[in-house]
């Protein structure tokens, strides 16, 4: 019924096994995941504009995410940023060691890397195995009652839930 974003075949195995175990329970937990992975997350004072950025510092790499956004926005944020650690590395290191992420997720790179990321983030936040048996437990058609419980669940948007549910 879901499958896997086909960027998870991208990953690097022993990053991919990190990613997986943290996907077991939900919501969650991507501070955790972002930290066993070597990543430093901090919430900052971004421009209104800027939802996430992450940067190649002389330690490996950071994200900040806009604190003043919601949290399930701050969270998907992570996700995306933390999809980009792991599949755009060499374009992070080309544009200079930072890729800022507007609200739109345009960060002035190539668009389909957003894609990537936006897909690969979708994947994280509601891995499929968790959000299958969910999705079983309340039938094929979901009420927009059981899309918001499910989006409350995994601590995303309804939004992000309507979209992942369709996909």
């Amino acid at each position: 019924m879901f499958k896997k974003s086909r960027e998870w075949h991208n990953i690097r195995p022993d990053e991919r096994e990190i990613v997986a175990r943290h996907m077991k329970n939900v919501p969650v937990k991507l501070g955790a995941m972002a930290k066993e992975l070597g990543i430093s997350v901090k919430l900052s004072s971004l421009p209104i504009n800027v939802s996430g950025q992450i940067s190649k510092t002389s330690g490996g790499y950071e994200i900040k995410i806009n604190r003043h956004e919601s949290r399930q926005r701050q969270r998907f944020t992570l996700a995306h940023e933390i999809s980009h650690y792991l599949l755009h590395r060499t374009v992070i290191d080309d544009l200079g060691g930072t890729l800022k992420d507007n609200v739109l997720y345009r960060s002035g790179a190539e668009e389909s890397i957003e894609y990537e990321a936006n897909r690969l983030a979708a994947h994280i936040v509601m891995p499929e195995d968790v959000l299958e048996k969910a999705y079983l437990e309340y039938g094929e058609q979901l009420s927009e009652a059981a899309i918001e419980h499910l989006a409350e669940q995994f601590g995303v948007s309804k939004a992000a839930m309507e979209i992942r549910v369709a996909a």
